[in-house]
Protein backbone atom coordinates (compact mmCIF):
# COMPACT_ATOMS: atom_id res chain seq x y z
CA UNK A 1 0.00 0.00 0.00
CA UNK A 2 2.86 2.41 0.85
CA UNK A 3 6.01 2.17 -1.33
CA UNK A 4 8.81 0.91 0.91
CA UNK A 5 6.27 0.80 3.75
CA UNK A 6 6.56 4.55 4.39
CA UNK A 7 5.15 7.89 3.20
CA UNK A 8 8.54 9.35 2.18
CA UNK A 9 11.78 7.88 0.79
CA UNK A 10 13.71 9.55 3.63
CA UNK A 11 11.95 7.26 6.15
CA UNK A 12 12.53 4.00 4.25
CA UNK A 13 15.85 2.93 5.87
CA UNK A 14 16.58 1.01 2.64
CA UNK A 15 19.99 2.65 2.20
CA UNK A 16 21.13 1.49 5.65
CA UNK A 17 19.64 -2.01 5.48
CA UNK A 18 17.04 -1.61 8.21
CA UNK A 19 13.30 -1.62 8.60
CA UNK A 20 11.34 1.62 9.01
CA UNK A 21 10.21 2.53 12.51
CA UNK A 22 6.48 2.91 13.06
CA UNK A 23 5.89 5.37 15.87
CA UNK A 24 2.91 5.01 18.20
CA UNK A 25 3.41 8.14 20.32
CA UNK A 26 5.76 10.94 21.26
CA UNK A 27 6.27 12.69 24.57
CA UNK A 28 8.84 15.39 25.22
CA UNK A 29 12.11 14.45 23.51
CA UNK A 30 11.11 10.79 23.12
CA UNK A 31 9.19 8.61 20.66
CA UNK A 32 7.81 5.14 21.31
CA UNK A 33 7.38 2.71 18.44
CA UNK A 34 4.52 0.25 17.97
CA UNK A 35 6.64 -2.46 19.64
CA UNK A 36 7.11 -0.37 22.80
CA UNK A 37 10.75 0.64 22.16
CA UNK A 38 11.61 4.18 23.29
CA UNK A 39 13.94 6.47 21.32
CA UNK A 40 15.37 9.96 21.72
CA UNK A 41 13.88 11.93 18.84
CA UNK A 42 16.81 13.86 17.41
CA UNK A 43 14.77 14.74 14.29
CA UNK A 44 11.82 16.45 16.04
CA UNK A 45 9.82 16.44 12.80
CA UNK A 46 12.65 18.24 10.96
CA UNK A 47 12.31 21.41 13.05
CA UNK A 48 8.76 22.30 14.11
CA UNK A 49 8.87 20.32 17.36
CA UNK A 50 11.51 22.38 19.16
CA UNK A 51 9.45 22.10 22.37
CA UNK A 52 9.17 18.32 21.99
CA UNK A 53 6.18 16.07 21.49
CA UNK A 54 2.86 16.82 23.21
CA UNK A 55 4.12 19.86 25.15
CA UNK A 56 1.24 20.72 27.54
CA UNK A 57 1.01 24.39 26.47
CA UNK A 58 0.96 23.45 22.79
CA UNK A 59 -1.69 20.77 23.39
CA UNK A 60 -3.84 23.28 25.32
CA UNK A 61 -3.51 25.92 22.60
CA UNK A 62 -4.46 23.39 19.92
CA UNK A 63 -7.49 22.23 21.91
CA UNK A 64 -8.66 25.84 22.25
CA UNK A 65 -8.08 26.64 18.58
CA UNK A 66 -9.58 23.54 16.98
CA UNK A 67 -13.10 24.26 18.25
CA UNK A 68 -13.18 27.17 15.76
CA UNK A 69 -12.17 24.99 12.79
CA UNK A 70 -9.23 22.91 11.67
CA UNK A 71 -8.06 24.34 8.34
CA UNK A 72 -9.61 27.22 6.46
CA UNK A 73 -7.63 27.48 3.25
CA UNK A 74 -8.10 31.24 3.60
CA UNK A 75 -6.49 34.00 5.69
CA UNK A 76 -7.53 34.22 9.33
CA UNK A 77 -6.81 36.55 12.30
CA UNK A 78 -4.45 34.00 13.89
CA UNK A 79 -2.22 34.16 10.81
CA UNK A 80 -1.91 37.93 11.19
CA UNK A 81 -1.26 37.56 14.93
CA UNK A 82 1.55 35.07 14.27
CA UNK A 83 3.10 37.34 11.63
CA UNK A 84 3.03 40.22 14.12
CA UNK A 85 4.78 38.04 16.74
CA UNK A 86 7.48 37.06 14.24
CA UNK A 87 8.15 40.65 13.15
CA UNK A 88 8.14 41.86 16.78
CA UNK A 89 10.88 39.34 17.61
CA UNK A 90 12.86 40.11 14.45
CA UNK A 91 12.39 43.81 13.68
CA UNK A 92 14.42 43.67 10.43
CA UNK A 93 11.74 41.49 8.87
CA UNK A 94 9.24 43.65 7.01
CA UNK A 95 6.83 40.98 5.76
CA UNK A 96 6.06 37.34 6.54
CA UNK A 97 4.69 34.64 4.26
CA UNK A 98 3.81 31.23 5.68
CA UNK A 99 4.44 28.30 3.34
CA UNK A 100 4.46 24.51 3.50
CA UNK A 101 7.85 23.71 2.01
CA UNK A 102 11.17 25.05 0.86
CA UNK A 103 9.91 24.79 -2.71
CA UNK A 104 6.98 27.08 -1.90
CA UNK A 105 9.30 29.49 -0.12
CA UNK A 106 11.60 29.86 -3.13
CA UNK A 107 8.63 30.26 -5.47
CA UNK A 108 7.06 33.02 -3.38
Amino acid sequence: MLPGGVNSPVRAFKAVGGQPLFIAKGEGAYMTDVDGNRYVDYVLSWGPLILGHAHPRIVRALQEAVVNGTSYGAPCPQEVELAQLVTAMMPNIEMVRFVNSGTEATMS
